[in-house]
């Protein structure tokens, strides 16, 4: 069988490039071993998204009194939460099943590999195809701590699926994941450690408004650790015959410290995928860091191969793999495009949630690039006000000398949603005098954005 497109990985990367290839009238055929949706879909951003929501009801309803509305006892019932995650999951994972077989993708399950740069084999079929997608996606970090192996540890997709709630919990690592997961279970109850070897949480956000959310949870009862590292796990009896799962830690200052919980979760990083693929029979040529090499248009350095997500190691991020799924599928039509890392949202679903576009003051330093930091607390926003109770937050705006945008950060809801407005103003050049001719609808919490200007 012979296709003018075939994509290994069915995550946001893959199914994006199946989707646009399919629409612009190319023959495609997707593989993917497991699960359609990826990583992304299955075990990674719309499963957590739908805990956290489920958190966040919690903390609404908790805090309902602030609002004028009474509430009787606020419980949470954990498998109820779970079986309505699976639900999303379910739905999420058909819609995609329907935008393949409208586009008329031929979607192949099984694990592929590759055999040459216009073949790929999978269980025992031989495909031809005239261009190859490369969209594999990452997989979990499990370090090689000492006594990991002989303990019941949790990865995110253990966390994703337990129907009861822990007393405690040790969360190694202070990243992305750990902190909505720290989010998710403090929410529910858990008495939640973080033990992080950085000196901050949530390296390569902006510094200042990570350790305004660090404060926050830690006033809510979660324990940080930071500069901190694992040196051994164990799990020892306590008292009623229960195990406990014990940490012996370092500090940055050599003190010893030992932190023991019901339950552990491993969140240290992801890694791109590239075992077991017979990626070595293309011979591609890699970054410095080991990532497989690509051109602004997605192009490896074999002809007619293209990289797109995880596996590039720029940003191991869904919404980046798509765009660079949607370039990748542009040059094979054809069609002019080159893939910008100007502007990468980067989002931490907390309660509050955080969210950065383009530059932050640590990579603009390390550039030498002199700027201006604009600092506004989110009480300048009506609707923020009028929705966060008793709530803080702070919009900060990065200018040049000439007033160009090179990044913004903002802490409190809904930073998520609002960060595109700064993203585009990033990724378009704009100076604030030109930001501020834009008009935004009031009363909105994306007029912060404005305020600062």
């Amino acid at each position: 069988m012979k296709y003018q497109v075939a994509i290994i990985g069915g995550g946001p990367a893959g199914y994006t490039a199946a989707e646009a290839a399919g629409k612009a009238g190319l023959s495609v055929v997707l593989f993917e071993k497991r699960s359609l949706g990826g990583v992304c879909l299955n075990e990674g951003c719309i499963p957590t998204k739908t805990l956290l929501y489920s958190a966040k009801t919690c903390d609404a309803a908790r805090h309902a009194s602030k609002y004028g509305v009474s509430t009787g006892e606020v419980k949470a019932d954990l498998p109820k939460i779970i079986a309505r995650k699976q639900k999303v999951v379910r739905k999420l994972v058909l819609g995609i099943k329907g935008k393949m077989s409208a586009c008329h993708v031929d979607v192949v399950e099984g694990e592929a590999t590759v055999v040459d740069k216009n073949h790929v084999s999978c269980a025992g079929t031989l495909y031809e195809c005239d261009n190859l997608l490369l969209c594999t996606g990452s997989e979990t970090v499990i370090p090689p701590i000492p006594g990991l192996d002989t303990v019941p540890y949790w990865t995110h997709r253990d966390a994703l699926e337990c129907k009861e709630l822990p007393e405690s919990l040790t969360i190694v690592g202070g990243g992305v994941i750990g902190m909505e997961f720290a989010s998710f279970f403090s929410s529910l109850g858990t008495k939640v450690t973080v033990v992080e070897m950085m000196d901050e949480i949530l390296n390569g956000m902006d510094r200042e408004l990570a350790a305004l959310l660090r404060a926050e949870y830690a006033r809510r009862g979660v324990k940080f650790l930071t500069s901190t590292r694992v040196l051994s796990l164990a799990a020892v009896a306590a008292d009623g015959g229960q195990t406990l799962l014990r940490a012996e830690c370092t500090d940055a200052g050599g003190n010893g410290l030992t932190v023991e919980s019901q339950r552990l979760l491993m969140c240290v990083g992801r890694r791109p995928c590239t075992a077991g693929l017979g990626l070595e029979n293309l011979a591609l040529e890699r970054t410095e860091r080991g990532h497989i090499r690509v051109d602004a248009q997605m192009r490896t350095s074999v002809p007619g191969v293209y990289a797109c997500g995880d596996l590039t190691g720029f940003s191991l991020l869904a919404h980046t793999a798509v765009r660079e799924a949607e370039v990748a599928v542009h040059t094979v039509a054809g069609k002019a495009d080159a893939m910008s890392y100007r502007a990468i949202p980067g989002v931490v679903y907390t309660n509050p949630e955080i969210a950065g576009v383009g530059e932050t003051e640590d990579s603009l330093r390390q550039k030498g690039t002199d700027y201006e930091a604009v600092k506004l607390p989110m009480a300048y926003s009506g609707r923020f006000v009028a929705e966060n109770e008793g709530v803080n937050g702070l919009c900060k705006l990065l200018l040049d000398k000439e007033g160009r945008i090179l990044g913004a950060h903002v802490l409190g809801n809904p930073a998520s949603e609002i960060i595109t407005l700064a993203g585009m103003a990033v990724e378009l050049g704009l100076t604030a005098e030109e930001w501020k001719k834009v008009v935004f609808p009031h009363p909105t919490v994306g007029e912060i954005f404005r305020e600062a200007l």
